[in-house]
């Protein structure tokens, strides 16, 4: 097993890289070989800081038994994060998102939803601080770097869908005061606060609702970063202009490399530059590489998805059978794989759009994320590896692994700082 100062990487991740790169295209020199390439790979894989902003493991951190410090087999278990796991990756802080699917806007749907928000929250916590010695809470951007230093992972904690916040804008600060340090305003449904890029019924609010836009002011107020991953074109035009922070979109990627809602246009993009923000590229499949058409599997998908419980509500043994059956749905009805080698062109794409500053991962591990070569938190490596395999310098890779997103972070927090200043005087 090859062993860093910091990380561990599985050695049969590390051979199967250094077997399939002779045939890549390879920006090293001459003089370097690929195992060379992958070496200096590692070495700055290791020295930067790496922040994954997007992972919806608290909904298996609320399953009873599940231990964050146990090493968990993703093809058993389909668990792709726990503590072991980001230390073999060398992942150093990851935000673990507090995921409400969306349900009944009423006063009995918005208390289950934020019932069942704050004991996500409460499982982040109370997992932090079981496992104090090698993971630590985080709540300010320079936190990862501090525990970073001490040999800790960060857990930073974000909220998935403005559902929770029901229409009580006071829950905003509730949240914050807990440790949330994003919102993603909405999911694949509208909700009271925007319209979602994925809703069958279409828009509801044309963007960002006058409640919605609220909850920005108040977001902008406390520090919290706006996200509009999932929202509608129309939300995120809406942000740009509404948020006087900084805004992010925690896991989505470029439209103009894989046609999709939840993708983002090359306009935006530049606005997300101009704005100061920051895109996080997701490891969805379905969001980095088109596939053909496949109307049988998409039949049989749908028909099982019409037939789920809510996560929540799944014994164990229903959730082992529902990963069973979606793995024989994929096994009948295969579409080609995502691989390492499309994240990289995404980021390409942004870069060349938008610039080396607003580019980050957010990998939506335990929501659908995992491909060929990341399929979990221990093999984020690789994508370092494609970085530096393109010619991307240790500069540029911090940038993109921590630095944009904690710069992004720093602005938001500096904004609140201004506002409640002013609002003071």
């Amino acid at each position: 097993m090859f062993q860093k100062s910091r990380h561990i990487y599985p050695f049969f991740f590390l051979l199967a890289l250094l077997i399939g790169g002779c045939t890549a295209e390879s920006n090293t020199s001459e003089e370097e070989t690929e195992e060379e390439m992958t070496q200096r790979a590692l070495e700055i894989h290791d020295r930067v800081l790496t922040v994954d902003t997007h992972a919806d493991t608290p909904l298996r951190m609320i399953q009873p038994g599940f231990d964050m410090a146990e090493r968990h087999d993703p093809n058993e278990t389909g668990s792709k994060v726990d503590y072991p796991r980001m230390k073999e990756g060398g992942l150093d802080a990851i935000f673990f998102a507090a995921f409400v699917a969306q349900d009944i806007r009423d006063d009995d749907g918005n208390t289950r939803a934020k019932a069942l928000c704050l004991q996500m929250i409460d499982s982040i916590v109370a997992s932090t601080s079981k496992n104090s010695d090698i993971v630590g809470l985080a709540l300010n951007p320079d936190d990862a770097y501090a525990l970073e230093k001490d040999g800790k992972r960060a857990i930073y904690i974000g909220i998935e869908n403005g559902y929770p916040i029901g229409n009580d804008i006071s829950n905003v600060e509730l949240y914050f005061e807990k440790g949330v340090r994003y919102i993603t305003l909405v999911h694949s449904s509208n909700n009271d606060l925007a319209d979602s890029a994925t809703d069958s019924d279409g828009p509801e609010h044309g963007g960002i609702s006058e409640f919605g836009a609220d909850v920005v002011k108040e977001m902008n107020r406390l520090g919290i970063m706006v996200d509009v991953s999932h929202g509608n074109d129309s939300v995120f035009y809406d942000a740009i202009a509404l948020s006087k922070a900084p805004i992010i979109a925690s896991h989505s990627n470029a439209r103009a490399v894989t046609e999709h809602d939840r993708n983002m246009t090359d306009e935006m993009l530049k606005l997300m530059a101009e704005n100061g923000g920051v895109v996080q590229l997701t490891m969805l499949a379905t969001y980095l590489r088109d596939a053909p058409p496949n109307p049988a599997r998409d039949s049989a998908v749908a028909e099982l998805r019409a037939n789920m419980k809510p996560a929540s509500e799944m014994t164990d043994e229903e959730r082992t059978a529902l990963r069973q059956a979606f793995r024989e749905l994929s096994e009948k009805y295969p579409d080609p794989p995502a691989t390492v080698k499309h994240v990289v062109d995404h980021i390409d794409h942004i870069v060349k759009v938008a610039g080396i500053d607003h580019v980050g991962i957010g990998c939506d591990f335990d929501g659908g994320g995992g491909i060929q070569g990341v399929f979990d938190a221990s093999e984020v490596m690789n994508i370092t590896i494609e970085l530096v395999r393109r010619g991307y310098t240790e500069e540029q890779i911090q940038k993109i692994w921590g630095g944009n997103i904690i710069r992004v972070f720093k602005d938001v927090q500096a904004v609140a700082e201004k506002l409640q200043s002013e609002g003071l005087s």
